[in-house]
């Protein structure tokens, strides 16, 4: 009845936010669930055309580009977790790189950083993965042709789709920052494009084409690969960095290049997670995170109570501390992954924790590893076939519809990633978050991404694949949906949308969903020292959960649209 009560308070409407009702779908066969209803029925197509979980992921990847643009992509990049039915698993790495002419203080004037130079514009662009990230995977794991998963978006694209109301409204939220960019203000506001004069707003039910992403996405379909990064649609992306002083050329969109990695695996109570590695960090986070609180008595505690909520912040606080100190490009930088898994390890981090007071940030600092020397808009979908294959995605183009540069011609939005370095070690991103000099800016790495696509296994069963959207918040967001079905035995839509929290080291506080936490939870809480703030908005995640019986079961998060399609 608790949690009864908890899933009404917080999905019942309120007039300042735009959450949704949903109620779990099942189905026996394959199940595709978004953060958008439209990429979902497409990945549905693709299963019912007889391709497997890949073949789908690839689509809805695609579709997730006519249909999000704030952060579905084909100018950005992200992480692929693959579990095949046979036990195989694999990790694919398509996130950004930094363009050749990237220089480490290349956001720092007279010595202090300049935000809004990482943050909006063409300077702020890293080389996009997308394309070559889904072709690649096609390659490898895929039954079906490339033109047969593109043509679903390219019908999108085309045809148009309704807006809903949560997507006109962020469209005319961004109008003013699209018309700083000529081909932005003509692809997504409304009215006359270029007088400043004109008010007019897009509305639910409008009908949103897209002509120009249709052709790009027919010369990939027809061309692959090489239809994106040469020929037209490269030319007008070098085209679009010179209109607006950015770095990319020729040849950094010939020399980009998708990595296939290895998962990283954790265990927790009878669980093996598969977990995307670095430039992730949400895999060493999860990892630690669990690692700090499976000895604790959790269902004793009870979900979101005061000493529940204390313990896992202290774990998220300490784990964030060596997100900062440790991670980045694990191709430039050497780190300690099976010493920052371990059990050993994370007992000793836990070693200044106390159940009766909060650890001061200002007072933790990252653990030590010994002999170690240092050398926001997202979307993510869950993917689960008929022969059990599993596919975790999380792709973004940063912050909400990313650099906000679209290229002239081609009908897509660049990304805007390259925020996501250290610009300056010590001084926070748009998202709060610290960096290191592991995460320094260098030519051709990869940014540190907090993206964090999971498939957890029990008994060689797939049995969830989750993830999450929201910046850093999507590390926290992730291991409490994890936890929320794995200790709590909630239902996949239930673990999705019951209220969530969040800490990051710093800036030193709780982040709690608005109604999350009850009066006197709160009270304990800040009498144990922690600073409270509500938020609304603790990532947003898309959840597939298999029980007993091999019935895949849907969770899509009331905080934004979503949508399950399955058979």
């Amino acid at each position: 009845m608790r949690m009864l009560l908890l899933l009404l308070l917080f999905v019942l409407p309120v007039e300042s936010l735009d959450a949704q009702v949903f109620t779990s779908k099942s189905y026996a066969n394959g199940l595709v669930v978004s953060a958008d209803g439209y990429a979902s029925d497409v990945g549905k197509e693709i299963l019912d055309k007889g391709g497997n979980a890949v073949d789908a992921a690839v689509a809805v990847q695609f579709a997730l580009a006519v249909t999000l643009p704030r952060a579905g992509n084909i100018g950005g990049g992200g992480f692929m977790v693959i579990r095949l039915a046979n036990g195989e698993t694999a990790a694919l790495d398509f996130r950004e790189v930094a363009p050749g002419k990237a220089t480490r203080d290349m956001y720092v004037k007279n010595g202090e950083f300049q935000r809004d130079l990482s943050w909006e514009g063409a300077l702020a662009v890293g080389v996009p993965g997308t394309v070559d990230g889904m072709i690649r995977a096609l390659q490898q794991y895929g039954r079906l042709p490339l033109d047969v998963v593109i043509q679903p978006a390219i019908d999108l694209a085309r045809n148009g789709y309704p807006l809903s109301f949560s997507h006109a409204k962020d469209l005319n939220n961004h109008k003013e920052t699209f018309r700083k960019y000529l081909a932005s203000a003509r692809y997504f506001t409304k009215g006359d494009f270029i007088s400043t004069n004109d008010s007019t707003q897009w509305k639910e039910g409008d009908l949103f084409v897209q002509e120009d992403l249709a052709h790009t996405l027919e010369r990939i379909a027809r061309f692959g690969r090489e239809g994106f990064y040469s020929g037209p649609v490269a030319d007008a992306i070098v085209n679009e960095m010179n209109r607006y002083g950015g770095l990319i050329t020729h040849k950094d969109l010939r020399n980009y290049e998708s990595k296939w990695r290895t998962p990283i695996t954790t265990s927790f109570r009878g669980y093996e997670l598969n977990i995307m590695p670095p430039p992730s960090s949400g895999s060493i986070a999860v990892g630690q995170i669990l690692k700090m609180i499976e000895s604790y008595p959790l269902e004793d505690m009870g979900h979101n109570s005061a000493d529940y909520v204390h313990l896992v912040s202290e774990a998220m606080r300490r784990a964030f501390a060596d997100r900062t100190y440790f991670l980045g490009d694990p191709d430039f930088w050497e780190i300690p992954i099976s010493e920052l898994m371990s059990s050993e390890y994370n007992n000793r981090r836990m070693e200044s924790f106390s159940m009766d007071t909060a650890t001061a940030s200002t007072e933790l600092t990252h653990g030590i590893v010994p002999s170690y020397t240092e050398s926001s808009e997202t979307t993510h979908f869950s993917i689960v076939d008929e022969n059990g294959n599993a596919v975790s995605v999380t792709t973004t183009l940063n912050g909400s519809f990313g650099s906000h540069v679209s290229v002239t011609g081609a009908g897509f939005l660049l990304n805007n990633e390259m925020d996501d370095f250290s610009a300056q070690p010590g001084e926070p991103n748009a998202y709060g978050l610290l960096g290191g000099e592991a995460n320094a800016i260098e030519p051709g790495k990869r940014m540190l991404s907090s993206m964090t696509p999971v498939i957890a296994s029990k008994n060689g069963k797939v049995r969830m694949v989750l993830g999450a959207a929201g910046g850093p918040r999507i590390i926290t967001a992730t291991i409490q949906n994890f936890l929320n079905s794995a200790v709590f035995d909630m239902s996949a839509q239930q673990a999705v949308s019951v209220p969530r929290f969040h800490h990051q080291w710093f800036p030193d506080g709780i982040l709690y969903d608005d109604f999350g936490l009850s009066p006197d939870t709160k009270s304990i809480l800040s009498q144990r020292g922690h600073n409270m703030m509500e938020f609304y908005g603790i990532g947003r995640s898309h959840m597939i959960l298999v029980d007993d019986n091999g019935i895949l079961h849907s969770g899509v998060d009331p905080r934004g649209d979503g949508g399950a399609s399955g058979y």
